[in-house]
C-alpha cells in the first residue's frame, strides 16, 4: 500500500470543515432528522478527499504542525493500481532469485564438499 503523505487544506477547506462540524439548531417536524455534525464532517472529509486525492478514512493529524496539515495515504487510480502491483511483484521475483541463487550456492559448495570427502576415502 502507498505510504502516508503530508496535505494542507487551503483556508477556505480548512474553513468548509469547520463549519462542517458545527452543530446546526433545527426543529424536528413529523419524524425526520437532519445530518448529525459527525455525519456533515465526515462528507465534508469525503469531499476534501476526493478532491485532493486522498482516501478520507485514513486521516491524522501531524503532531507539532498546525490544524491544516495532516497525513493520509493517497488514493489509487486502476492505472496507478496495475503500476503498484507490478512493481511489488518485480521486486518479490528479484528477492526469490537472489534467495534462489544463494541456496544454489550453498548446496553447490555441500555437494563440492561431498566429492571432496568421497575423493579423499578412496586414496
Amino acid at each position: 500500500m502507498y505510504p502516508r503523505i503530508e496535505y494542507k487544506t487551503t483556508k477556505e477547506d480548512f474553513n468548509k470543515l469547520l463549519d462542517a462540524s458545527k452543530p446546526t439548531p433545527a426543529m424536528i417536524i413529523g419524524g425526520c432528522c437532519l445530518s448529525s455534525p459527525q455525519e456533515n464532517a465526515n462528507e465534508a472529509w469525503a469531499a476534501l478527499g476526493k478532491k485532493m486525492g486522498f482516501d478520507y478514512q485514513t486521516v491524522k493529524p501531524i503532531e507539532g504542525k498546525s490544524s491544516n496539515f495532516f497525513s493520509a495515504i493517497p488514493t489509487e487510480t486502476k492505472l496507478q493500481k496495475n503500476k503498484r502491483i507490478k512493481k511489488e511483484n518485480e521486486e518479490k521475483r528479484i528477492v526469490e532469485i537472489k534467495m534462489l541463487k544463494a541456496e544454489i550456492q550453498m548446496l553447490e559448495k555441500r555437494l563440492e564438499q561431498l566429492e571432496q570427502n568421497s575423493r579423499e576415502a578412496k586414496d
